[in-house]
Order: structure tokens, then sequence, then C-alpha cells
């Protein structure tokens, strides 16, 4: 015979010699009815989904109950329900110094998941106060290792780091440790706190220095960049200038050595034409009709010269009288004549040669 038949016996029995006695009392149906359901609920257990129980037969011979409706003897079986979700414990308030020695208060909350619950039902006696018990020493230890700046800075390190020690203590519970987020984090007096605000007073006045300096270093840098860049633009400037000008003149020379070849060219035609025109025929013309059409030339741009000159009101004309008619060109006083007679026709008197006045002709 097997255990539930037997127990299925002892059930029907109990309950038949429980109707007697309930019948001769005048409330028999009533009992009956309220020993059934405590029968019902005493036998039967039911799993919750999301949980898991271990069920023990006398102490031993453990059965794993999955989510549902299961048996459970009185005196006969002992039931353990583990919740295999992803829960929190909490650590409030824990007293710690980091690694510069400030005091402070930390809290925080540790996730975690049974992800074996034999291990965590038999491996470890209270599972969750374990593994609170693990996380706040693991906090504490971990705490010290990190200066208070560095906690104020990068928060995430120190959950990081926190969660990868607690992880590595719980996995041999059959417990896996999701992530630790600290909460709270601050001095431990307002002493403590009023010196880490002076200290950070101090720090931003530091940082501000070396902000001005860096600013006034960009500042003369942009400076030197801005004179640098403008010599070099002046340079390039001066540079472009004596480019323009070395091809103007380059320029210029090469139109005037143009403009005398082809003025030599016409000259070259002129007399030729000239040459021509003198000779008797095309074919007789000669060296000698050449340099008379040549000195012909000559003579005409001579008088073209003089045109000019005579045109010109910048230019001073001397008139010279019968002494230089009579030859006496190389006389010391044939110039003071000259000076006499332009002087006398400007309406001027001129110094003769003792300092004297000369009177014109």
């Amino acid at each position: 015979m097997n255990t539930s038949a037997l127990v299925t016996r002892v059930g029907r029995a109990r309950l038949t010699a429980g109707s007697r006695r309930a019948l001769c009392s005048p409330q028999g149906s009533h009992v009956v009815s309220a020993r059934s359901r405590v029968a019902q609920k005493t036998f039967l257990t039911i799993i919750q989904q999301g949980q898991e129980g271990w069920r023990l037969s006398l102490g031993r011979d453990p059965v794993k109950l999955t989510p549902g409706l299961n048996v459970k003897i009185p005196f006969y079986h002992t039931l353990t329900v583990l919740d295999v979700r992803e829960s929190s414990v909490n650590i409030p308030n824990l007293p710690g110094y980091t690694a510069d020695n400030v005091p402070v208060l930390c809290s925080g909350s540790l996730f975690y998941r049974i992800t074996d619950s034999y291990k965590a039902t038999f491996s470890v006696s209270d599972v969750e106060k374990n593994v609170q018990n693990i996380g706040t020493s693991a906090m504490r230890a971990i705490l010290g290792t990190f200066t208070y700046d560095q906690v104020i800075a990068d928060r995430n390190g120190l959950n990081a780091q926190l969660n990868e020690v607690i992880g590595n203590s719980i996995q041999s519970w059959g417990v896996e440790c999701t992530r630790f987020e600290v909460q709270s984090f601050q001095p431990a007096n307002r002493e403590v706190e009023r010196q880490l605000e002076l200290q950070m007073e101090a720090e931003r006045n530091r940082r501000k220095q070396l902000l001005d300096t860096q600013a006034q270093i960009n500042v003369a840098e942009g400076q030197k960049q801005r004179v640098i860049l403008e010599s070099e633009g002046h340079l390039e400037a001066k540079s472009n200038e004596a480019d323009a000008a070395y091809k103007t003149v380059f320029r210029e020379a090469e139109a005037r050595k143009e403009q005398a070849l082809m003025e030599a060219s016409a000259l070259a035609q002129q007399v030729e034409h000239i040459a021509l025109s003198l000779a008797p025929s095309k074919d007789a013309v000669t060296s000698e009709h050449r340099k008379f059409a040549l000195a012909t030339l000559v003579e005409l741009r001579r008088l073209e010269q003089l045109q000019a000159i005579a045109k010109s009101k910048s230019n001073s004309t001397y008139f010279f009288g019968d002494k230089a008619a009579l030859g006496a060109a190389n006389d010391a006083f044939n110039v003071d004549y000259a000076q006499a007679v332009k002087a006398g026709l400007d309406k001027k008197p001129v110094d003769g040669p003792r300092g004297g006045p000369v009177a014109a002709a």
C-alpha cells in the first residue's frame, strides 16, 4: 500500500469517527463541513507562480514542488517555499570611511535573484538575511577603497565593483546579484561636511585660476597668431607688389622694345621709300641713295624738334646783336651783352661783371 492510499484511508476513518460524534449534537452538520474544509487545507498546498518549493518527508528526501496544487501531509511533510523572482534588500545608513579617511553614511539597495532553489534552501540557512549581511560587509569594504571625490564623481564605478564582489560571494548559494545601487552618500556629521565644503571651494578657486590662466594663454596665443598672420599678410602683399612691379617694368620694357623695333622698321621703310624715289629705277637703288635718304629724315626730325622747342613756353631764347655778327663771339662780354638784351626785353635791370647795371642795347 502506497502513502497516498494510506493517507486517504486514515482521513476517511477520522472523518467517519468525527461524523458519528457530531450526529449526537444539535450542530452536527456544521461540524462535519468545517472539519472537511480543515482536512482539505491541511493535506493540500498551493505553490504560486514565480515560486518554488521543496518538500521533505520526515526531514529527508527533498522533492521539488512546482507552481500549482501539491500534497502536504501534516507532521509528515515539511515545506520550504522560495521566491525565485528578482528581489531586493535595503542597506540603510551604513557608517564607513573612505580611502582619504572621511567618515560617511551610505545607503543602498541590493537586487538579487535565486537561480538554484536547491542550493538556496539547503546551502544557506536564511538566504535573504545572509545576502543582506554580505551586501553590508562588502559595501563597507569596497567603500574604503574609494576616495570621497571618486565616489562623488563616479558612483557607477562603486556600484559596478560592489556588484562584482557581492555576486562572487553569493554565487555558491545559487543566488545571482543582478545589480547594486547606492542611494545616498553624505558626510557623517556637519563638521566634516563644512570641511569638505571648504575643500571644494578651494578646489573651485584653483580650477578658476587655471581656467583664467589658460584663457590668458589663449588670448596671448591668439594675439601671437594675429601678429604672425598680419606679418605674413604684409609679406605676401609686398611680394605681390614686387611681382606686379617686376611684371609692369618687364612689360613696359617689352613695350618699349616693340616700339623701338616698330619705329626702326618704320624708319627703314621710310628710308627705303625715299631711296626709291631718289633712284631712277627700283633696281638702281644704291647705298648712297639710302644714306642721303637717312640724312634727309634726320634733318626733318631735327626741324620737328626745333619747332617743338619754339612752341614751348619754358624755353629761354637769346638774341645776339652786331658783336656776334662781327665775329666777337669769343669775347667775355658777349654773354653779358646777351643778358642785357634779354633784360631789356623783360624790363629788368641786369648786373654787370662788376656789380653795376648794364643797359640794354
